[in-house]
C-alpha cells in the first residue's frame, strides 16, 4: 500500500513506488581542448535508436524533448517515451546514451525518462507520419 495518491510514475516499469526516473548515463568527459562533437552528428547518433515496436526511430517519433551540449563534450537528454507503461522504458535511456557515445566527440552522457508533457502524435515528424501511414 502506497502513502500517496498513485501517478504514472507508479505504473513505470522500474520507478515503482516513486523511484527515480529512468537514466541513462555513458561516457568519460573529453580532454580539455578535445573537438565536441556537433549538435547535428548528436541527433544524427539519436536517429539510429528505434522504438522497438515501430519502424520509426526515436528522433522522428518526436521523443526527444531536449539535448543540451555541454562542455568538454557532456551531453544531457530529456526523452519520453510514446505510452508510460512501455517495455523498454527502463532500457531506452540507455540505448540512446550508448548511441551517443558511440560517435568521436561525446565525452559523458545522461539521459532522463520524462513524462511531461505528454507525448502526442503532433510531435511526428513529416517523415514519421508517412512511415506510419498517417499522411
Amino acid at each position: 500500500m502506497t502513502d500517496h495518491e498513485p501517478t504514472l510514475r507508479d505504473f513505470m516499469p522500474g520507478a515503482a513506488g516513486g523511484g527515480e526516473d529512468a537514466v541513462g548515463r555513458a561516457g568519460e568527459p573529453l580532454a580539455e581542448g578535445a573537438t565536441a562533437a556537433t549538435e547535428d552528428a548528436l541527433f544524427d547518433a539519436i536517429r539510429t535508436v528505434y522504438d522497438p515496436e515501430l519502424p520509426v526511430n526515436i528522433y522522428d517519433l518526436g521523443l526527444i524533448y531536449n539535448l543540451e551540449p555541454g562542455p568538454r563534450g557532456a551531453v544531457k537528454v530529456e526523452m519520453t517515451l510514446t505510452a508510460p507503461g512501455c517495455p523498454v522504458a527502463g532500457e531506452m535511456p540507455q540505448m540512446v546514451a550508448d548511441a551517443l557515445t558511440a560517435i568521436d566527440g561525446v565525452g559523458a552522457v545522461e539521459v532522463h525518462l520524462v513524462w511531461d508533457p505528454p507525448w502526442t502524435q503532433e510531435r511526428l515528424s513529416e517523415a514519421a507520419k508517412l512511415e506510419l501511414g498517417l499522411v
